[in-house]
């Protein structure tokens, strides 16, 4: 198990805070610290604020845009790799999601498309299809999407970029790459029954570690410990592969029958468990961050229909999709609309980050030259 992320939320007044930005960054590193004295890998260390709505001034989209770049700038002075503005909850401001993501690199953000509160918000839909169809064209290979996402019903707390937004006082949250748990809980497994209760022993005694260790850097730091974000979280290793570990059980491939029984299994447990969570705590399907599920969607095991399908019983919705360059703003459009039906109708936190990738069609492999991403075949349009 490895830590995916040390997340730190702030809440800025105004994008000229950028004071507030160098005690955060200081926090990062002494937590991350601690964690590697313990024995733990940590990948990254992230901070987020409130939606950028809140404190970015500006009239028109280039002086919102030189606002935002002058914390990009702030944040690169720190060596900050991973910075969230939050949301944007209006058309317009989710119009401008691409500028941003074109003219940074560090920073992420997404478009608000509704909660349960208020339902399906139609018109942030169609220009967050918009954003997701230009953020394309205007990266390269598409790679900009990786930064921006349509959330919707999702809260405050993620870890996770870009959907993670923050609200309220200074704190701090983890997120894991933790798909190798599922690996050593299912191979000892005989049936569903056993898998479930040697899965839920093994989380509860590694996040009961963590905790531990984080209950004891936020009194040290005097910072609020949010909570760990319990999602099975996937790996590009391909002895940790979320779909390996499924195919452990003897049910078939990842994407065939039986799947969906195995995602609720998996998505029972992590709700279960007795360590403070945030976030999705729920499993975690990204195509292109799984070497076994872009291997089984490269041999047609499953399609966008059927990861619709498993976020039903899971988390969190339809994440490094690789679609055709072609693909029409109105296909990117009904796939949002499907997204956000499933997660007001069952009330629960979705999101879709989807890669468009420009000169690329449906059979064609990626070819995103990403760290953090495995290349595997462009997803049929059906």
């Amino acid at each position: 198990m490895k830590i995916r992320t040390i997340t730190t939320g702030i809440t800025l007044k105004s994008s000229s805070e950028f004071g507030l930005i160098k005690p955060v960054v200081e926090f990062n590193r002494k937590a991350k610290e601690i964690f590697e004295c313990e024995g733990y890998e940590v990948q990254t260390a992230r901070i987020t604020t409130n939606s950028w709505e809140e404190y970015i001034p500006g009239s028109s989209n280039q002086e919102i845009l030189r606002e935002i770049q002058k914390i990009e700038q702030a944040c690169l002075n720190l060596d900050v790799g991973f910075f969230n503005i939050g949301y944007a909850s209006t058309p317009e401001k989710i119009e401008i999601s691409s500028d941003i993501i074109k003219n940074t690199s560090v920073i992420s953000c997404s478009g608000k498309i509704g909660d349960a509160a208020s339902g399906i918000n139609y018109e942030n839909i169609k220009s967050s299809a918009r954003v997701i169809k230009r953020i394309s064209e205007e990266t390269e290979n598409g790679i900009g999407n990786f930064r921006f996402c349509a959330c919707c019903n999702c809260k405050p707390g993620i870890p996770f970029f870009p959907a993670g937004y923050h609200a309220g006082e200074t704190s701090f949250s983890i997120g894991l790459e933790c798909s190798d748990l599922a690996m050593k809980a299912f191979s000892k497994s005989s049936d569903l029954k056993e898998a479930e209760h040697n899965l839920k022993s093994i989380f509860e005694t590694e996040l009961g570690k963590i905790q531990e260790i984080a209950i004891r850097i936020a009194q040290e730091g005097e910072i609020k410990f949010a909570g760990i974000d319990a999602s099975l979280a996937p790996s590009l290793d391909k002895n940790e592969s979320i779909a390996f570990a499924y195919e452990k059980l003897g049910l078939g491939k990842f994407g065939q029958p039986g799947t969906l029984i195995i995602s609720a299994l998996i998505t029972r447990v992590l709700k279960g468990l007795s360590v403070a969570k945030c976030g999705y705590s729920g499993l975690m399907l990204p195509v292109c961050e799984d070497f076994g599920l872009a291997q089984r969607s490269d041999e047609r095991k499953y399609n966008l229909t059927n990861l619709l399908l498993y976020s039903a019983v899971c988390g969190c919705g339809l994440d490094t999709i690789p679609l055709p360059g072609d693909i029409a703003v109105e296909k990117i459009e009904a796939i949002l609309l499907d997204v956000a039906a499933l997660a007001i109708s069952l009330d629960k936190p979705l999101s879709a980050r989807l890669f468009p990738v420009p000169g690329k069609k449906a059979g064609d492999m990626t070819s995103f030259n990403s760290p953090y991403l495995v290349d595997c075949k462009i997803l049929e349009m059906e």
